[in-house]
């Protein structure tokens, strides 16, 4: 098995053992919260390092803010690292706290916050319906160096929507009144909300927008699906377009951004002060550097086969933990083969090797046969032949 990226070695260990630095820090009211703290709500926005700098949020010609999506099981600490390397986004956001009444921050995503090296804030994301325990959660996440603190009101999964958390709020703007209002009382970071433009319709979408815009937000996420339609739906970058004219905080558009020029159009149509970029990271990590060459007006860069085989293995070696089998490994980087193989070829032999695959040399040989050449790859979803409840059916319309 290769060797990890540096400090990432003991990750298996992490996800289950007790991190010190991130519990004393949770447990120390005096513990400091770091250079990337916040100003006063509604005074700055963030430049293109991740510093907090006193400018117009949306000034026209103000680079846009890029972020990396949240994404469970994905976008760890060792995933920043590997992104980092192509040029990375601004702000990094952790996989969701799930929070309850007994819960406790999970601490492979503390560990992520503590030992973030990348260069780049971190702002943490929540996801629940309890207010004393979002509001006890959020306190003490304060304390860690975050930029801010993200409140989840657009996960599609049935096992979170059913529980009323997540997309599933989107039934209850009483509640997430109810919720953003304790929240904006007790965080004294940056707080921000990510959402979907409704649960099974947009009817409400309005509705949800006077709520948010009554809470003083730093900024708002917005996914322009409905929680119903998942992924497998055109985006409509019209409603992401609506609140940012309504909303009195910048916007960032959320939703099937997989190119820098379709990137630069969904900006240009929306509004939008920023991007959030979820699954077209991973199939392509120069995703956020091919974004700011266009703004600039600079030449983007274009990867070969070989740079994406290169690619392959840092992810490899950054998926690797000290309590994982080969054969767990190899399924846990199907994670992310799911998504690049989008991006690879069109026939879906790759895609379907990828699935097959059970060891290491097989995935290797695979990788090799199919990307040890030095022709340009755009990286963007081709429309693979998968069956109609494949998960990858639809995302790329």
């Amino acid at each position: 098995m290769s060797g990890g990226v540096p400090g990432t070695a003991t990750l298996g260990g992490l996800r289950r053992g007790r991190s010190e630095s991130a519990t004393c820090l949770l447990e120390n009211p005096r513990a400091r919260r770091g250079k990337f703290s916040a100003s006063p709500v509604g005074a700055d926005t963030l430049r293109a390092d991740g510093m907090v700098t006193e400018v117009q949020p949306n000034a026209p010609r103000a680079e846009p803010w890029l972020a990396l999506a949240p994404m469970q099981d994905i976008t760890d600490l060792p995933f920043w690292r590997v992104l980092r390397r192509y040029g990375g986004p601004d702000v990094y956001f952790t996989e969701y706290f799930r929070v309850h009444a007994t819960s406790t921050p999970e601490r492979w995503i503390l560990d992520s916050i503590v030992a973030n090296d990348t260069g780049r804030p971190v702002v943490a994301q929540l996801i629940g319906n309890d207010i004393p325990a979002l509001v006890r959660t959020a306190r003490a996440l304060q304390r860690l160096p975050v930029l801010g603190l993200d409140f989840n009101l657009g996960c599609p999964a049935p096992v979170v929507y059913r529980k009323c958390a997540g997309g599933g709020l989107l039934r209850d703007l009483p509640r997430v009144d109810a919720i953003l209002r304790a929240l904006r009382e007790a965080v004294t970071v940056k707080l921000s909300v990510k959402t979907r433009v409704g649960f099974d319709s947009a009817e409400g979408f309005d509705a949800l927008l006077e709520v948010l815009a009554a809470h003083r937000l730093d900024w708002v996420t917005v996914h322009g699906r409905t929680v119903s339609e998942m992924y497998r739906s055109p985006v409509r970058y019209e409603l992401i377009a609506r609140a940012a004219a309504r909303l009195p905080c910048p916007v960032l558009a959320n939703g099937n951004l997989h190119s820098a020029g379709q990137a630069l159009e969904v900006l240009a149509q929306t509004g939008a002060r920023g991007l959030m970029i979820g699954r077209g990271a991973i199939r392509n990590p120069w995703l956020f550097a091919q974004i700011r060459a266009r703004w600039r007006g600079e030449p983007a860069p274009r990867p070969t086969g070989r740079d994406v085989l290169g690619y392959l293995h840092a992810l490899w070696d950054a998926t690797a933990a000290l309590d994982l089998t080969e054969r767990s490994h190899v399924q846990r980087l199907k994670k992310h083969l799911n998504y690049i193989a989008l991006g690879v070829e069109p026939s879906g032999r790759f895609l379907d090797g990828c699935r097959r695959a059970v060891s290491r040399a097989e995935l290797f040989a695979l990788w090799t046969e199919f990307l040890d050449h030095n022709r340009p790859l755009e990286l963007a979803p081709l429309a693979l032949p998968v069956g109609a409840r494949d998960v990858l059916a639809g995302v790329h319309t």
